[in-house]
């Protein structure tokens, strides 16, 4: 049994991976920092601390789950790495290829274990996905639609900041961008076009839009946004059917879903499942010793910090469409 500690009491924190380590047979939620107390008070840790360098110093603390704005992400993951810590870090895990090559290299100096807490990868309808697309379900895939719209962010959010790593691209576009790259292999993609929306001059992406293409003359059409739509939605079409997850796309969890297919065998059900609580017990798994617990491995969030690299200079190298007030 390992002892958590969460480095922040947001949203996600409160209402997914503290309930999942309650919830899971062997973590338990030891402590948690934050700089309101009644926050992080208010998730039922053993222990409280109001700066988050005590939690690292504190030595019965065993995982750190990262949940801080994006742009606080790479400090204390170095930070709880050093410390001893094994790590699981909200996604995206860096702001760019850079800084989650950093990290990768301390984790691997430190020999502790470093996770995207990407959680939808755990659930079974995305396994199953990627393992159907990988057997060959469908034959060969060449193209992909991908498209997440997610609620406007509240005034005040980070994600209207883009100095913390706000907007659209690095929130719900991570799911699409993610599921594109599953579909495609994990080959690296080039960016044939791109193109944002702004609330405002200056201000995070309410929207992106682009192309990928890779090799095979495979193509995907992604897009996102926080504009308060609310839709999600995934195909992929191969040389000898096609795959299609039934909305929520991505954020399957609490409702059932499904996986339907052109190709045959299919459509396949799923009960509502809590795929936070299947990523933390594979996380402990892991910190624990075993081996075959499920992670999303380092060279995957690697490549989608380098697709997200290269959608972002695509978009700088263009002209901007006009901010929308």
């Amino acid at each position: 049994m390992a002892n958590w500690g969460f480095l922040g009491a947001g949203s996600i924190a409160a209402s997914s991976l503290a309930p999942a380590v309650h919830a899971a047979d062997r973590p338990r939620l030891h402590a948690v920092a934050a700089t309101d107390a009644r926050r992080a008070k208010a998730l039922d840790p053993a222990r409280v601390y109001t700066r988050y360098e005590d939690l690292l110093d504190d030595p019965a603390v065993d995982v750190v789950y990262i949940a801080l704005h994006n742009s606080a992400h790479r400090p204390w993951v170095e930070r709880a790495l050093r410390a001893g810590k094994h790590v699981l870090c909200e996604k995206p895990l860096g702001l760019t290829a850079a800084e989650v090559t950093a990290m990768t290299a301390t984790a691997r100096a430190t020999g502790r274990l470093l996770v995207e807490a990407a959680w939808n990868r755990w659930h079974p309808r995305t396994r199953d996905l990627e393992s159907l697309i990988t057997g060959g379900a469908i034959g060969t895939v060449h193209t992909v639609t991908a498209r997440f719209d997610g609620l406007a962010p509240a005034p005040g959010n980070y994600r209207l900041d883009a100095t913390l790593g706000g907007g659209a691209l690095y929130d719900v576009g991570y799911y699409a961008v993610s599921a594109a790259l599953a579909a495609f292999a994990w080959q690296a993609p080039d960016v044939v076009r791109a193109e944002q929306d702004h609330w405002e001059t200056g201000s995070a992406d309410s929207a992106t839009r682009f192309l990928l293409t890779f090799p095979g003359r495979g193509v995907a059409e992604v897009g996102c946004s926080l504009t308060g739509d609310m839709s999600e939605t995934f195909t992929t079409t191969g040389t000898s059917g096609s795959l299609t997850l039934t909305p929520p796309a991505f954020c399957a969890g609490a409702a059932p879903s499904t996986l339907t297919t052109t190709g045959g065998g299919l459509p396949r059900h799923y009960p509502p499942q809590d795929p936070y609580r299947l990523m933390v017990e594979s996380v402990d798994a892991a910190a624990e010793g075993d081996t075959s617990a499920h992670l999303v491995p380092l060279a995957e969030s690697l490549l989608i910090a380098r697709t997200l690299d290269a959608v972002r200079n695509r978009v700088a190298s263009g002209e901007l469409p006009s901010p929308r007030r």
